[in-house]
């Protein structure tokens, strides 16, 4: 088994706000083969991403994986709502560098 960064594995890795509370973020393959182990692996859980984000389980909201797109969404809430005094994401475009460093074993 060689190890990888999700980000070596994925075509697309973004975030982006999922309304003002919310931030969402999307993973796609272009391999088939490639999805179905990080789908399956297990890395993809409630406790994981918050470990991975430093935050309370309980603020990810959803995991749903997607089949036919080959891909998976993360919905967290946001610790400030976006663009309030202090937030440094507006857009929530920049949150997804955790998760694009996440360490994968295929």
């Amino acid at each position: 088994m060689a190890e990888y960064r999700l980000y070596d594995l994925a075509k697309v890795i973004r975030s982006k706000n999922s309304g003002p509370f919310q931030t969402t973020l999307d993973v796609l393959f272009d391999d088939e083969k490639i999805y179905k182990k990080i789908k399956e692996s297990g890395l993809i859980t409630r406790k994981h991403i918050a470990m991975l984000y430093k935050m309370e389980e309980s603020r990810i909201q959803e995991i749903v994986f997607f089949d036919t797109a080959l891909g998976f969404k993360i919905t967290y809430d946001r610790s400030i709502s976006s663009g309030t005094c202090g937030d440094r994401d507006v857009y929530g475009a920049q949150q997804h560098a955790p998760l694009a460093q996440m360490k994968v074993e295929l």
